[in-house]
């Protein structure tokens, strides 16, 4: 008859001296003995004078709820077959293994003997709790949702000690970065035996911000004192007031600071600056001060500047594109730029344009005079590499093709550092694809060439123009725009290739109405092809739009501006129809960053018992032919939030000089002496984008523009005026008819102009529009979101305008200025969104605006001028 007989190891002090103290496990060893086995002594295995040796027939785990135990069985670094030693450290070493796991709770063994000499080990676990809840108590809401993310503890993990500690440390290292040094977290893990589940909870004293009460500085003698502490820009003391830059200490920042004015010595040549020593001094728990020592050591200067290694330039070449002379202050930020940190101007440029891409330059300070420096650029000049791929990846909306073309990196040229840089633009101002993640990785080969991988990641780049409301006595005001930015035409027929219109081919389509009940409504149609033939980027666009404007006012029943619009007849009626038709082509001289375009277009208007004031007649046809030619040049990085280039446009307008072969009175009828529209126009716009430091932006700006007419005998015409004020929108109710509107915040819409201007001889001047202009615009920009899907800055501005009637009137020191601030939000959907705040300093003369004043305006789309 089988029986086991199973012994407890009462004496199991001699085994567990073989384990570490934080092993808590028992061990339990049974003899058994079946029906083929003489039985065996009880004592043997507990014959700790005589340990005897066993070969191991089974291993097991049981216990176990989410562990695989075969996994287990694994870790005790034990194997059926084995032979070990019981009582002996064979065990105790399995035990220590499954408990250094951090997987268990407990561990119990049992041993079986199952023959002579031979065992089984059953391994008895009790599995840790898993992460059930976590909990946040002494802190508000929004602090526990931002701890959330920071700590990042995923619910089902097992619960470890480090687990634990862990939490706690990057807790409290999440208020001590906000300021909060005094913060003191406790973790308590409350456990549910029947789940094997446990809630951590976290408990949070704050306590109070702790700020600095005094930074002294000691040691300083060369850089003035307003200067270090502006440098210290995370580091500031208490002081009332202050808002945007608040007195709190911050261990990271402070370190950061620290490095930074050290830094800040360098570039000014005092290359052995040092912080001596910096103290701490705890002023109750509320408040610190900080004592800095400082050893800003000597000056020093460039007295020689060698190179070694060069065989392609002569030394005086290097020396003259490298920029430094005998004499300049020792900089070694401002070196590093120079030999490559600039491209297109560095050192590095000098070779890498011309195909040497294993070029390297080492700066060796060769000797130290007093405050003088001696400097070797040691340079490895490498073998040229020619480009062998073009790799790209990413564009899985936009056709190969349309990137290639843009790409100026090609196989079979040498490799070229400038080339890079400047695709890198190239593809960023396309709009396709997110700025901010256009990869370049040169991956040399062994042959000695060189494959390029350009990694991009699409971002929407079709708008829609939404909008809609009710308008009094004109009824529903709505407008609808959809502009298509990555069309393809040759994919209409394709059906397949609609997502969920044919993309891909980078052709941009516009189509927009606009209507305001009965009495207005716009319809336009675009299409651009920016690669007329595919070769080159000469771009041809076509355009036509249809206005219909209508009045239903009975002068002689003033009641009738407010009657219902169904069922009556229209008193007046306007409608202008226009052609245009485009083509532009990129320049080579001066650079690439040139084009030159030239369209021509045609503009009829017909108004029929309609007075806008503006033209002088209520009944005849107008008609506009213009020749338009514009010179621009644009070496912005990326168009929604440009932080560096520049942009330049000159345009001029011309209508066929009517005048040279047309007789016309001075008593003829307006109607007629504009059947045909003559003028001139003249347009200057200019931009500069400048990083100030860290992502902060100054964007300058000008605009001006001028209107003439072809000899002294014909007047300037009433047509292409320029009518400036407000946000640059024409707006409900302020119909414009062929007039130039410019923005200027700060003042109504339509309203600024010059005191002699209002008293111009023409019937309401104001409404007709002035002949010349000018505007300037200075703004600095901050992002708050660079998220392709909605990019948003927040600005602030000076800006200064004014429009005249006349030449003669024309004083471009007089302008009415304003000041302000605001915020732009570019989303690919619809486009860009603005709000400003404007203050206008000076009166305009016959309004209601007498003096200093402010108010909102609202844009949609990007304002040019």
């Amino acid at each position: 008859m089988e029986h086991r007989i199973k012994v407890i190891l009462g004496a199991a002090l001699l085994l567990l001296t073989l384990l570490p103290a934080h092993v808590r496990a028992q061990v339990r060893v049974g003899v058994g003995r079946g029906t083929e086995t003489a039985a065996a002594d009880p004592n043997d295995l507990l014959n700790y004078a005589s340990p005897k040796e066993y070969e191991i027939t089974g291993l097991t785990v049981t216990g176990t709820r989410y562990l695989d135990p075969n996994s287990l069985v694994s870790l005790t670094g034990l194997k059926v077959g084995d032979k070990v030693r019981l009582p002996g450290e064979a065990n105790g070493s399995s035990i220590r293994k499954l408990m250094e796991s951090g997987l268990l709770d407990d561990v119990e063994t049992i041993a079986t003997q199952t023959g002579e000499g031979k065992v089984a080990l059953t391994f008895r676990v009790q599995e840790r709790p898993r992460l059930y809840r976590v909990s946040f108590l002494g802190v508000k809401k929004g602090e526990q949702d931002q701890l959330k993310d920071k700590v990042k503890l995923n619910l089902g993990k097992i619960v470890t000690n480090t687990i634990t500690k862990n939490t706690q440390l990057a807790v409290r290292k999440f208020f001590v970065d906000k300021g909060y040094l005094n913060t003191k977290v406790k973790i308590t893990t409350v456990p549910d035996s029947a789940r094997n589940n446990a809630t951590m909870r976290v408990l949070v004293d704050k306590g109070q911000k702790v700020k600095i009460a005094k930074i002294n500085f000691e040691g300083r003698n060369e850089v003035e004192e307003s200067t270090v502490r502006m440098k210290m820009k995370g580091t500031k003391e208490m002081r009332f007031g202050r808002l945007f830059s608040p007195s709190k200490f911050v261990p990271k920042k402070y370190e950061e600071d620290k490095q930074k004015l050290i830094e800040y010595y360098n570039k000014l040549g005092y290359r052995d600056a040092a912080i001596e020593k910096d103290t701490i001094i705890n002023n109750g728990g509320k408040t610190i001060s900080l004592n800095i020592t400082l050893n800003e050591g000597r000056k020093y200067y460039y007295r020689k500047v060698d190179f070694s290694g060069n065989y392609l330039y002569t030394a005086d070449r290097l020396r003259e594109v490298l920029g430094v002379a005998k004499g300049d202050v020792y900089n070694p930020e401002d070196l590093e730029k120079k030999l490559n940190g600039n491209p297109g101007q560095d050192l590095s440029s000098l070779y890498m344009d011309d195909g040497y891409l294993y070029y390297n330059a080492q700066p060796i300070e060769k000797s130290i005079d007093g405050d003088s420096i001696d400097l070797e650029i040691r340079i490895f000049e490498g073998k040229q590499a020619t480009i062998n791929r073009v790799i790209l990846n990413g564009n899985t909306k936009t056709s190969d093709h349309v990137v290639m073309r843009t790409i100026r990196t090609l196989p079979g040229q040498k490799f070229s550092k400038t080339n890079l840089i400047r695709t890198q633009r190239e593809l960023a101002t396309l709009g396709y694809f997110d700025p901010e993640k256009i990869g370049i990785n040169p991956v040399p080969q062994n042959d000695g060439t060189v494959d390029i991988e350009y990694s991009v990641e699409e971002k929407p780049s079709d708008q829609i123009e939404l909008s809609g409301g009710w308008g009094g006595y004109v009824g529903f005001v709505g407008t609808l725009g959809l502009t298509f930015n990555n069309f393809s035409a040759r994919n209409i027929p394709n059906f397949s290739a609609w997502r969920p219109l044919p993309a891909g081919d980078g052709q941009r389509v516009q189509l927009r109405f606009q209507a305001n009940g009965q009495q207005y409504q716009v319809y336009s149609l675009s299409f651009t092809e920016p690669w007329l033939g595919g070769r080159k980027p000469n771009a041809f666009s076509v355009s036509a739009s249809h206005t219909v404007y209508k009045t239903f006012y009975n002068p002689l029943d003033p009641s009738s501006l407010y009657k219902p619009l169904s069922g009556q007849t229209p008193t007046g009626a306007y409608t202008n129809t226009a052609f245009t038709i485009g083509l532009g082509r990129q320049l080579k001289v001066p650079d690439d960053f040139f084009t030159l375009s030239h369209s021509l277009s045609f503009q009829r208007y017909d108004l029929n018992n309609l007075d806008l004031f503006s033209i002088g007649y209520n009944n005849g046809i107008s008609n506009n032919i213009t020749f338009n030619t514009t010179l621009s040049r644009n070496s912005i990085d990326q168009p929604q939030f440009p932080r560096s280039g520049s942009s330049f446009s000159l345009s001029g307008s011309f209508t066929p000089p009517y005048s040279a072969f047309r007789t016309i009175t001075e008593t003829a009828k307006p109607e007629d002496r504009y059947k045909f529209v003559e003028y001139h126009k003249w347009m200057f716009d200019a931009s500069w984008f400048q990083t100030v430091f860290g992502k902060l932006v100054l964007n300058t700006r000008a605009h001006m523009g001028f209107l003439g007419s072809y000899n002294r005998r014909t007047d300037i015409g009433p047509f292409e005026r320029f009518v400036l004020g407000g946000s640059g929108l024409a707006g409900q109710g302020q119909f414009a008819l062929a007039q130039d509107i410019i923005g200027l915040r700060g003042y109504d819409d339509r309203s600024v102009y010059t005191a002699d201007y209002n008293r111009a001889p023409e019937t309401n001047a104001v409404t007709r529009g002035g002949v010349v202009y000018n505007k300037f615009v200075a703004e600095l920009r901050y992002p708050v979101s660079l998220n392709p899907s909605a990019t948003i800055f927040v600005l602030g501005f000076l800006e200064a305008g004014n429009n005249w009637g006349s030449y003669k009137q024309f004083n471009p020191f007089d302008l009415k200025r304003s000041a302000g601030f605001g915020a732009r939000i570019f989303m690919p959907a619809f486009g860009l969104i603005g709000i400003d705040y404007g203050y206008g300093f000076d009166p305009i003369p016959g309004t209601a605006k007498t003096g200093p004043s402010g108010q909102f305006h609202f844009t949609i789309g990007q304002q040019i001028r």
